[in-house]
């Protein structure tokens, strides 16, 4: 089992998960043209693909998902809350698939299990996905930490966690107050000291691999987000691999 990232931040976002012979997007927040270029670099087409999940509706996550099933006949899972806030699209049968909080299911070679996160989307859903010997924990978008959502992140073999801000840096950015409020608040997204406490509740001793992901351009910078991983984790800044918009991260493997 590996996974790797072909971008990630308010630009776009989306993580590529494979366990033997099934390949999991989750989110594509890029147009067609430009996931198709992303999957190039890790030398895959979209064809390779087997099943998308959209964590939530907002547009650097669900992208082009929609064109992408149609096109390559791609079975796409989301929430109901989703489909509904992006206006209960009709697709072809067999391709529209619903999940919720708590109810795993299996795409192939992996079992994904959703979990509720609070963010300012219809109905938002993170996950972990599991070939049955080895897990990953995906958590991009949150506001706050909860007791389900530590629960649902607990034994990973790794972990990707939003590091979205820092907390000086936001307030002293050109955003607007009420900018500022919503990307601080509980249903924003995570800050660094927030995504080290979530590491910190979940760290282990198999635990393998953590990666800051969703970092603002304008109101973080890798060495904090780094600093701020690797203290919950007791290592060092270079153990924290961090995504970046651009070209995501490398495939890390999880055997």
């Amino acid at each position: 089992m590996r996974f790797c990232s072909l971008g990630s931040g308010s630009t776009g976002n989306a993580t590529l998960v494979e366990a033997r012979g099934t390949r999991l997007l989750i989110d594509c927040g890029f147009t067609l043209k430009e996931l198709g270029l992303r999957l190039g670099r890790v030398g895959l087409a979209a064809a390779n693909i087997d099943a998308v999940f959209i964590t939530h509706e907002h547009g650097d996550h669900i992208g082009c998902a929609l064109s992408l099933a149609r096109r390559h006949r791609l079975p796409l899972w989301m929430s109901r809350g989703t489909w509904r806030a992006i206006g209960a699209p009709e697709l072809d049968a067999g391709l529209l698939h619903f999940v919720r909080d708590g109810a795993p299911v299996v795409v192939g070679d992996l079992e994904l299990a959703p979990y509720t996160v609070p963010h300012d989307a219809a109905e938002p859903l993170q996950l972990s996905c599991s070939d049955g010997t080895h897990r990953l924990g995906v958590l991009t978008d949150a506001g706050s930490s909860t007791e389900h959502l530590l629960g649902a992140l607990q034994g990973c073999d790794a972990l990707l966690l939003e590091c979205n801000h820092d907390r000086t840096l936001l307030a002293a950015s050109s955003y607007p107050a009420s900018l500022k409020a919503r990307v601080g608040g509980r249903l924003g997204h995570l800050a660094n000291d927030s995504a080290a406490e979530v590491l910190a509740a979940c760290r282990h001793a198999g635990l393998r691999h953590v990666v800051a992901a969703h970092l603002s351009a304008q109101n973080n910078r890798p060495e904090l987000a780094a600093a701020a991983l690797a203290a919950a984790l007791g290592a060092g800044p270079a153990d924290i691999v961090v995504a970046n918009a651009s070209a995501g991260f490398a495939w890390l493997d999880l055997a």
